[in-house]
Formats: structure tokens, C-alpha cells, sequence
């Protein structure tokens, strides 16, 4: 799992740090992606919840992903409705369905919206935004 250095982008919302989705953000500082799985069906979830959507339960354990996947689906903002975004316009938020079977939001690194494919693999790069908050982005990938 790759980290990006890259500086914090000023002004753009960040996640709160905080409950459930805090400890998600706090495995990505450590360079790890991992999700929740539940203890009574074995399934992943994500975003992070107490009860699984599945079958109720409220145990789970955090595990570790093998940060590999697929775009499954995106779109192309070309007039971004926060002005924070304005000057990265146009980029693609896409959909990546990780081998794990659970579906994130995020973005692609290294690949202009245009050369986006449904089917894509990527693979997990994290992109630190502050000292505390490394958000998990996705870069191609040869597997």
C-alpha cells in the first residue's frame, strides 16, 4: 500500500475523526485499509456501522484489506458545487468495489476521467491530507 505525501488541499470538508468513522480514518494513518467484518456472518461493511445490515448483529471486528479492486462505476464533475473543488474540475469521483466486496467512494490518482473503464483495477494509495488523516485513494493497477 502506497502513501501519497502530498500537502493538504486547504478548505475542502474533511471527515470528522471521530466514532466509528474516526477508527476507519485512523487505520488509514497507518497505512492499512481495512473493514469492518461481521462476526456473525462474515460479511464486510462499509461505512462504518454497529449493526450489520445483513443480519442484525453487533459484533464485528476491524480486518485488513487486501486494498485491491475494480471501478465499478463513476462521474464526472465538471462544475463542482463546492467552491473548495473548483479548481480540481474536471475530476471523477468513482465507485471501487474492493475484493473484499464492499463498495467505496473515492478517486483514482494516476488516470485522467477519460481513461476510466468499468472493470479497472486499482489497487489502494493513500493520500495524506493533514498529519492525522490520510484518506484512501486507489491508483491502476496491473492485477
Amino acid at each position: 500500500m502506497n502513501m501519497d505525501a502530498a500537502s493538504a488541499d486547504r478548505g475542502k470538508p474533511l471527515p470528522a475523526l471521530e466514532g466509528l468513522a474516526g477508527e476507519f480514518y485512523r487505520w488509514g494513518a497507518q497505512g492499512e485499509l481495512r473493514f469492518q467484518r461481521c462476526s456473525g456472518c462474515g460479511r464486510y461493511r462499509h461505512v462504518p456501522r454497529e449493526l450489520c445490515a445483513h443480519c442484525g448483529s453487533p459484533k464485528w471486528v476491524w480486518e485488513g484489506s487486501s486494498g485491491r479492486g475494480k471501478v465499478f462505476s463513476w462521474t464526472v464533475v465538471e462544475r463542482p458545487l463546492h467552491p473548495a473543488f473548483a479548481g480540481d474540475a474536471p475530476y471523477a469521483p468513482v465507485i471501487v468495489e474492493l475484493d473484499e466486496g464492499v463498495r467505496m467512494l473515492s478517486r483514482v490518482l494516476d488516470c485522467a476521467p477519460d481513461e476510466l473503464s468499468i472493470g479497472m483495477a486499482v489497487e489502494v494509495a493513500f493520500s495524506r491530507v493533514t498529519d492525522e488523516l490520510y484518506l484512501p485513494c486507489f491508483r491502476r493497477s496491473e492485477v
